[in-house]
């Protein structure tokens, strides 16, 4: 579970570096506690919305390859900067193009960190 939190951190860490779209504001102290904050908000969003858009969508994912997951993480990544800025984190996704190009790194970053947290994936139960 901490590892999870970790890789969301890293995640939306290199969307905020990556798309001009998505921004952290305050000083860096607060951008630290933020980003820790709306990576625990992203799990839950994550968590609890997308399993529900995920079966709503089901036709559209079958017809799309999968390519319309972009834009349900791209859905989640805006609920996500919604909920900071309704609470006042300092998290903003701009437009929907910056929150599906974020959708794409955070899914990069997540699986990238996921092989560096977790190994390779390979490892054998003896």
């Amino acid at each position: 579970m901490f590892a999870r939190f970790l890789i969301n951190v890293v995640a939306l860490l290199a969307a905020v570096w990556l798309v001009g779209g998505i921004w952290l504001t305050g000083d860096t102290q607060h951008q630290v506690i933020a980003v820790a904050v709306v990576a625990v908000v992203f799990g839950i969003v994550n968590a609890l919305i997308k399993p529900v858009l995920t079966v709503i969508s089901l036709p559209f994912l079958i017809l799309t390859l999968g390519l319309f997951a972009i834009v349900i993480n791209a859905a989640m990544l805006k609920l996500t900067g919604w909920v900071a800025g309704q609470v006042g984190l300092g998290f903003h996704v701009g437009s929907w193009g910056s929150a599906a190009w974020g959708a794409v790194i955070v899914g990069v970053a997540s699986w990238l960190a996921g092989l560096v947290f977790k190994g390779n994936g390979h490892r054998s139960r003896r």
